[in-house]
């Protein structure tokens, strides 16, 4: 990406919340065009399988609506074929395009429990599942910031670390998670030798709530955006 680009999505993820009411203003046809564009090149990039349901109220409808969801007419479903990267996959590129919508003036909140299946408003190949699902559209308002912890609670960063990575864990930290329980880490690996990148390794960690892999993929997604990939790589963990 470019800088200019960089810049924006850095804007995004300081002032994108997590919404759960909003108002009755309608997503506009080009608005519409423009996260329909989004989502073809994240479902290419990413194998998944997202689509837009829009002018639709019943998804976040009813009593079982948890998280006083509230006037949602527009969400995304988040669906594709499991497999072992699967929930992170979900995390990372469902996040990019949360941000996205953000530079476009929309509001979002990740729902993975609290909406309801409405036939007819998605399909799904063989073998695809739906993993959960994005509230988008104009909130009531723009949210709020939640406590969240401190790098050091979630990284080694401290003086020896380069600033690049301190600011990649400070944008994770702003990620929104499954009630907001942040379980994952960042840790900084120094290169070898001068020739070498350093590297990066992302791990989730345990919560009886789960969720944590798409938590991990969407806390990745932030921490490149503020890293700048140009500056590591990632290892792989094991676990």
């Amino acid at each position: 990406m470019d800088n200019n680009e960089r810049l924006r999505l850095l804007e995004a993820i300081r002032n994108r919340h997590s919404v759960r009411r909003y108002n009755a203003n309608p997503i506009t046809t080009d608005v519409a065009a423009l996260l329909q564009s989004k989502i073809d090149q994240l479902n290419r990039t990413g194998n998944l399988h997202m689509q837009l349901v829009t002018d639709e109220p019943k998804g976040f409808g009813g009593i079982f609506a948890y998280g006083k969801f509230f006037g949602v007419r527009n969400y995304v479903v988040i669906a594709g074929k499991k497999d072992a990267t699967f929930d992170e996959r979900v995390g990372y590129y469902g996040e990019q395009l949360v941000l996205y919508a953000q530079t476009l003036g929309l509001n979002t909140c990740w729902a993975g429990l609290s909406y309801r299946k409405v036939p007819g408003t998605y399909t799904l190949a063989a073998g695809e599942q739906i993993s959960c699902y994005i509230a988008i559209g104009y909130g009531e308002t723009q949210g709020v910031a939640h406590r969240i912890r401190a790098a050091a609670d979630v990284s080694n960063a401290g003086p020896d670390t380069p600033q690049w990575f301190l600011d990649g864990v400070n944008a994770a930290l702003l990620a929104p998670t499954a009630i907001n329980q942040q379980k994952f880490r960042f840790e900084y690996i120094a290169p070898k030798t001068a020739s070498d990148k350093a590297k990066v390794m992302a791990q989730k960690g345990f919560s009886i709530i789960g969720y944590t892999k798409i938590d991990l993929g969407i806390a990745k997604c932030h921490f490149e955006i503020a890293a700048g990939t140009d500056n590591f790589e990632w290892m792989v963990s094991t676990t």
